[in-house]
């Protein structure tokens, strides 16, 4: 077993059994080492073992990431591989630094910002947009390439999706719509490749920060073992050799959006994802295809289902009456028949909030005289699907 999926398992147990903000901290170590594996880095036991206080609450993640760029600097004897393992420990510990910060820059700076943080003290350009062409041989396109934007229409490109995205609405979508559509805007904003290297992390780290920001509770266990497909996936989703007879394939990206964010149980594994699978790997199965009876999913009912779904009643019924609207607290107890502000307070809106499916019109200003409050991407979602 591999160091880093002995920590995975370490990781499970805090996520299971461990104290809300271990359960935070340790999700995120599990993404950001699980990401070092789509560039072939693992990290050492010393980063596990700093990663474990950190969890435990013995040492801030400051702290921690000064302890994993001096045990480099005094370290005295070396391994064949302590490059590599420097820069899996030190950018893991810097991606745990940028998403456990609740800010988060919805601008090409923004962007460019958290590559910047991610790669801190491991490349020299961290932060800069390239100044070259490139090209990267893949194994899932038989050593063909990506073609990738451009240099000189970098920034001009990143500005466009960017806004492009920040105008569109969710509201109406169904989870498949929504699901593709947040495939395009990843995949494309990953084509773009705007870094000289790093990109598919840096795309990651965004993406985590970018689903939160919409209200979703990201499920970071997809990107932190199965990194390297959600590469490969990429790399699928913006790939066309008419002369071969191949289009581009969007739906492994979809697939991993739909574990992520959905609750299915895709098989993420990457020989799915190869533009000439053997007989074996052509067809990628779902996991929950067979319920304990022996049904597919064609002869079950289907659910409101994964992390867009609530059993709490009151949640439900407050996002049934908010809708698409953007209402008061007292016009929402009006509304719901309700006259008791405290308890409306604690047991419908309090929730609702936390879970991410509503949130405030003016965040930074709570007290606000106009405050209102309006469904999250992920209320939407949720309210689409209840009133089907």
């Amino acid at each position: 077993m591999s160091e880093n999926k002995e920590l995975y398992l370490n990781f499970d147990e805090y996520i299971r059994q461990g104290e809300p903000a271990q359960r935070e901290k340790a999700g995120y170590w599990q993404a950001a080492i699980g990401l070092q594996a789509v560039d072939g880095l693992k990290v050492s036991g010393y980063l596990q073992e700093t990663a474990r206080r950190n969890i435990e609450g013995e040492i801030t993640i400051d702290e921690a990431r000064e302890l994993v760029k001096q045990y480099y600097v005094t370290k005295t004897a070396h391994d064949a591989n302590d490059e590599d393992k420097e820069e899996a420990d030190r950018v893991s510990s810097n991606i745990v630094k940028v998403l456990s910060s609740p800010t988060f820059d919805f601008t090409t700076g923004g962007y460019q910002s958290v590559h910047r943080r991610v790669f801190e003290g491991v490349m020299k350009h961290a932060g800069e947009l390239r100044t070259y062409d490139i090209t990267k041989k893949e194994w899932v396109l038989e050593g063909d390439t990506v073609l990738y934007l451009n240099w000189e229409d970098l920034r001009r490109a990143i500005d466009y999706d960017l806004e492009q995205e920040r105008a569109y609405s969710y509201k109406g979508k169904s989870q498949d719509e929504m699901i593709g559509h947040l495939t395009r805007f990843v995949s494309g904003l990953w084509q773009i490749h705007a870094f000289g290297e790093g990109n598919t992390r840096t795309t990651a780290v965004f993406t985590i920060q970018y689903l939160r920001s919409l209200g979703f509770d990201v499920n970071n266990d997809p990107f932190a073992r199965h990194s390297w497909y959600f590469r490969n996936a990429l790399v699928r989703a913006n790939y066309r050799n008419v002369a071969k007879g191949i289009e581009r394939s969007p739906i492994y990206l979809e697939r991993f959006f739909r574990n992520l964010l959905l609750g299915d149980q895709w098989d993420l594994r990457n020989r799915y994802l190869h533009i000439h699978p053997t007989e074996e790997w052509s067809v990628q199965p779902n996991l929950a295809t067979r319920t304990s009876n022996g049904h597919t999913p064609e002869q079950v009912p289907e659910q409101v289902g994964g992390l867009l779904h609530t059993n709490n009643s009151l949640i439900i019924g407050l996002i049934k009456v908010i809708g698409d609207k953007e209402l008061s607290i007292a016009e929402l107890m009006k509304t719901l028949g309700l006259k008791h502000r405290p308890n409306f307070l604690e047991y419908h809106l309090k929730p609702s909030i936390k879970e991410g499916f509503v949130r405030m019109l003016y965040p930074s200003s709570p007290r606000h005289p106009r405050q209102k409050y309006l469904l999250t991407v992920k209320g939407l979602a949720l309210y689409n699907e209840l009133t089907k």
